[in-house]
């Protein structure tokens, strides 16, 4: 591709309204949720006397209310519109990481996270379809803004959660509570009024499309692959022994990384690979760090390295199956995205608290090597499943 041609496309992706903006910057606060608790796990393990195992239960909560909410959320938002549902999430995740912040114990931080999750998924599935409606430059362009958007939130959510960790582990929430509320004005005034959409969605519309063979492999690889994602981002800590700074560059890294490769590798090697193959490179690659992880995990250099490594393959995969996604059934973008979105969250919410369980019944390194084996099964599903996918194999 001419260098001109380049330069037009890097300006059309970043010459976008206001509205765009508004939401992308809401979307990296919300994105913030996934990794900001990373650094303090083990300040909440200690200060609340919870075992590693009760601790990654919040994540655990956390993704699988996202999860099974986000079955729903299209219905919810044919109902209330767009710009509704978006303000409505945000005020779940303003008032419950508020209120994790004032938890006594462990069980309220589990419940007052399984809260954050509702308003999570009602604001992330239905930000990625207003990205996309009010966005200039097309679909592609807009999939990779939100991924951005993505990979930001998670790089920065590690370093403020070890930032204000270092203050109290009560910090974070708080801080979330603020950027959040700032993020509801800005959609409030800058995102204008969105029609709400002729057709209704039907109560259980997005779990029906998984009958599609197409988005049910697509989703069925995305659980596979998110609960290795998981048990890198949410077990890591524990054998680290870093403390809430340590941690939170080593993830700021990891996810800076991730929003790098997102934006700018993975539209290369989907248009020269096409997306199985992408995809099998990927899910290998990122299969053999977590096993290479697991060989050295008393080695904190090499898992340093193997977790800001991994950040770059994850954030082609993230770009990849997202945009692949959209076109792997007959059904609207929204409906295909809630599906494969709340399947793909509910793979990584056992993934924590499985890997805790697994790393105090055997060894520290038990996790990684079950999070390996369990993305190669993700990367043969995607190849079982290739007849399905013919639509969606030339990377467009």
């Amino acid at each position: 591709m001419k260098e001109e041609e380049v330069l037009k496309q890097r300006t059309s992706l970043l010459r976008q309204p206001k509205a765009v903006w508004a939401v992308a910057f809401a979307c990296v606060i919300s994105f913030m949720g996934i990794g900001l608790v990373d650094p303090i796990l083990p300040a909440i393990a200690s200060q609340l006397h919870a075992s590693p195992s009760q601790v990654s239960l919040l994540f655990t909560s956390y993704l699988l209310v996202t999860g099974f909410v986000m079955f729903f959320t299209g219905f919810i938002s044919s109902r209330i519109g767009a710009k509704w549902t978006l303000l409505v999430g945000l005020i779940f995740i303003i008032v419950f990481s508020a209120l994790g912040g004032t938890s006594s114990t462990i069980n309220e931080l589990i419940g007052f996270r399984g809260g954050w999750g509702i308003g999570n998924a009602l604001f992330i599935s239905t930000a990625l379809s207003v990205i996309v409606g009010v966005s200039v430059g097309g679909s592609a362009k807009a999939i990779i803004l939100y991924e951005a958007a993505l990979g930001l939130g998670i790089s920065v959510g590690p370093l403020l959660g070890g930032e204000l960790g270092t203050i109290s582990w009560r910090g974070p929430f708080f801080g979330v509570a603020v950027l959040m509320l700032i993020a509801l004005l800005a959609i409030t005034f800058m995102l204008p009024p969105m029609q709400k959409p002729q057709k209704k969605v039907k109560l259980f519309e997005a779990v029906g499309a998984l009958k599609y063979k197409g988005l049910l492999t697509m989703a069925s690889a995305a659980f596979l692959y998110n609960f290795g994602f998981f048990v890198l981002l949410a077990y890591s800590p524990f054998v680290l022994h870093l403390d809430e700074h340590g941690l939170g560059y080593v993830f700021f890294g990891w996810g800076l990384f991730l929003a790098v490769t997102s934006v700018f590798s993975a539209p290369v090697i989907h248009r020269k690979l096409g997306t199985l193959t992408s995809l099998v490179v990927l899910f290998a690659s990122f299969a053999v760090i977590l096993f290479g992880i697991g060989v050295w995990t008393s080695h904190s250099v090499v898992v340093i390295c193997g977790i800001v490594i991994a950040g770059g393959i994850l954030g082609m995969i993230n770009t990849v199956l997202t945009t692949a996604v959209m076109g792997s059934a007959p059904v609207e973008r929204s409906i295909a995205s809630s599906s494969y979105s709340a399947v793909r969250f509910i793979g990584g919410a056992i993934a924590p608290w499985i890997a805790g369980i697994l790393a105090e019944s055997y060894t520290a390194s038990t996790p990684y090597y079950v999070g390996a084996a369990v993305v190669l099964l993700g990367m043969i599903i995607l190849l079982l499943g290739r007849k399905h996918l013919v639509n969606i194999q030339a990377g467009h």
